[in-house]
C-alpha cells in the first residue's frame, strides 16, 4: 500500500479505533484506490485523502418522546454529513435499536461514493436513531418522528442536506418527518426530504428502486458474459423493500428468487418468488409486524430452515439484501464451492472483509459491490428531487427507464475505471475508483 495511504489509514484507526464498520469500509476503499494515488502524487500534497475519509460535519442529539401509556423515553439521533463536493448532502435515515455513531459514519461514507456514481449532483450523508419502530403504534411513531425532526430541521434543506428513508423509515415515517419539517420551517419545501408518498411529491418506483437497480446491474454483468437472467435461480436475504424489488424485477426479466430470510432463518421456494400473491405477502409481512420469515413458509407450504442462512442453497446468483457483514468467510467459501457464478451486493457491506476478498479474487465468480449495484434507491431519490423542482411527475415507465440507463452507465464507468488502472474485470475496485476520481476532481476544482 502507498505510504501516504498507509499513514491516512493509521491515523484514522487511532482516531476511531472502536468504530468497526466505518474502519472496515474505509480500509477496503483505501486499498482499492491505491493505484490512483500511486499515479497522482498531487493528492498527497493536497492531503486529499484525509478530507475524504472523515466527515465534514457530525451532528448528534437527544430525541425524547412519549408512548401511548404516557411514559417518556429518550433515544439518540445522528446526522453525519460526509462530503458535499458534487452537491448537497444526500442519504438515508435509519431507525434501528443497534444504530450508533460509528454505524452512521459507515453508512454516510458508503453513501458518498455510491451517490457519486449516480451521475447526479448529490453529495453523501446518513443519519437516524437507536429507536425501534417495530410494532409501535402510529401515534408513537408520529411523536418520535416529530421530536427527531425538531432537532434535525436546522441542518437540512433542498440545497444543503436531503434525507431519505432507510431501514425502519418508510413512507409513513417520511410523512411524519416531512409534515413536522413544514410546520417548523413554514415552507412546503418538497425537495427537502425524499421517499415521500405520491400525493405530496413522491416518485413512482421509489420503494422498489434499490432492488430494481441491483437487478439491472446484474443484467449488464450477464450481458458481458453473453448470458441473460432467463431461468437463473437467485438466493436473496431479507424480505424488505430491497428484496421485494429484486424479486419483482428478476421475475420480470426471466429469473426467479428461491430464498428469503429473516432473523429466524430462511425459506426455500423452489417455484420462485414470482407471483403477485407472493410479492403482496412480502409487503404484508412488513406492514403487519410479522418479522419472521417462517410466516412465508407457512403461507405457501415451502421448507423453512430455522437459524440458517440462505447461502447453502444451490443457485446461480447470490444477492444479499439484508444487513452488514451477513456473509462471513465460511459463507463465501460455500458460495464458491456451490458453483455460484455471480455475487451482487444490494445492501451495504454485506460481506466481511475476508469474505469479500475471497469472492473478488476467485476467478470462478463475478462480483459487484453495493456502491454500484445498490445505487438504484438514491438514483430515484435524486429523480424525485428533480421532479419536485420542476413541479412535474414522470410516469412509472419513464422513471424505470431512467433508472435502467443510470445503472448501465454506472456499470460502464466501473468497467472503464478498472481497465484504466490494469485491474481487469474488477467491478468493485472500478466503481470505487470511478467515484473517487469524480469527488476528488470536484474537491480540487473548488480549492481549500
Amino acid at each position: 500500500m502507498n505510504e501516504y495511504v498507509q499513514r491516512v489509514s493509521t491515523n484514522l484507526h487511532q482516531l476511531y479505533g472502536n468504530e468497526t464498520e466505518y474502519l472496515q469500509s474505509v480500509q477496503a476503499w483505501l486499498e482499492m484506490i491505491s493505484p490512483v494515488i500511486d499515479s497522482n502524487p498531487e493528492y498527497e500534497k493536497l492531503d486529499l485523502l484525509t478530507r475524504m475519509v472523515e466527515p465534514e460535519r457530525v451532528v448528534s442529539f437527544l430525541v425524547p418522546w412519549q408512548d401511548d401509556a404516557g411514559d417518556y423515553h429518550t433515544n439518540h439521533g445522528y446526522r453525519v454529513q460526509f462530503n458535499s463536493a458534487i452537491g448537497p448532502y444526500k442519504g438515508g435515515l435509519r431507525f434501528h435499536p443497534a444504530l450508533n455513531a460509528g454505524v452512521v459514519k459507515f453508512l454516510a461514507f458508503e453513501q458518498t461514493y455510491k451517490n457519486a456514481l449516480s451521475g447526479l449532483p448529490i453529495g453523501g450523508a446518513a443519519g437516524g436513531a437507536d429507536f425501534d419502530p417495530h410494532c409501535k403504534s402510529d401515534r408513537e411513531i408520529m411523536r418520535f418522528c416529530q421530536s427527531f425532526m425538531m432537532a434535525l430541521y436546522r441542518y437540512i434543506g433542498s440545497d444543503s442536506d436531503v434525507p431519505a428513508g432507510d431501514i425502519g423509515v418508510g413512507i409513513k415515517e417520511i410523512g411524519y418527518l416531512y409534515g413536522e419539517y413544514k410546520r417548523l420551517t413554514g415552507r412546503a419545501e418538497s425537495g427537502a426530504i425524499t421517499g415521500k408518498g405520491l400525493p405530496y411529491g413522491g416518485s413512482k418506483v421509489r420503494i422498489e428502486a434499490a432492488g430494481f437497480g441491483a437487478v439491472y446491474f446484474l443484467a449488464r454483468m450477464l450481458e458481458h458474459q453473453g448470458d441473460t437472467l432467463e431461468g437463473k435461480r437467485i438466493a436473496v436475504s431479507g424480505f424488505g423493500n430491497m428484496a421485494w424489488g429484486v424479486c419483482r424485477k428478476a421475475a420480470q426479466l426471466g429469473g426467479k428468487v428461491v430464498t428469503l430470510s429473516g432473523p429466524d432463518g430462511y425459506v426455500y421456494d423452489a417455484e420462485g418468488v414470482t407471483t403477485t400473491e407472493k410479492f403482496d405477502f412480502m409487503m404484508h409481512m412488513r406492514v403487519a409486524c410479522l418479522d419472521r420469515v417462517q410466516h412465508y413458509a407457512d403461507k405457501f407450504g415451502v421448507p423453512f430452515f430455522a437459524g440458517k442462512k440462505p447461502w447453502e442453497t444451490l443457485v446461480d446468483i447470490v444477492i444479499p439484501c439484508a444487513i452488514e457483514n451477513e456473509i462471513d468467510l465460511d459463507d463465501a467459501v460455500r458460495i464458491v464451492e456451490n458453483g455460484v457464478k455471480y455475487y451482487v451486493e444490494a445492501s451495504n457491506m454485506a460481506a466481511t472483509d475476508n469474505a469479500l476478498k475471497l469472492l473478488r479474487h476467485d476467478p470462478r465468480i463475478h462480483t459487484a459491490g453495493a456502491k454500484a449495484a445498490g445505487s438504484g434507491g438514491v438514483i430515484v431519490s435524486a429523480l424525485e428531487m428533480a421532479q419536485n423542482s420542476l413541479r412535474y411527475s414522470w410516469s412509472r415507465a419513464e422513471i424505470d427507464a431512467r433508472l435502467r440507463n443510470a445503472m448501465n452507465a454506472i456499470y460502464d464507468a466501473s468497467v472503464l475505471a478498472a481497465e484504466r488502472y490494469g485491474l481487469g474485470y474488477d467491478l468493485i475496485a472500478g466503481n470505487n475508483i470511478a467515484a473517487f476520481e469524480k469527488i476528488s476532481n470536484a474537491m480540487i476544482a473548488q480549492g481549500m
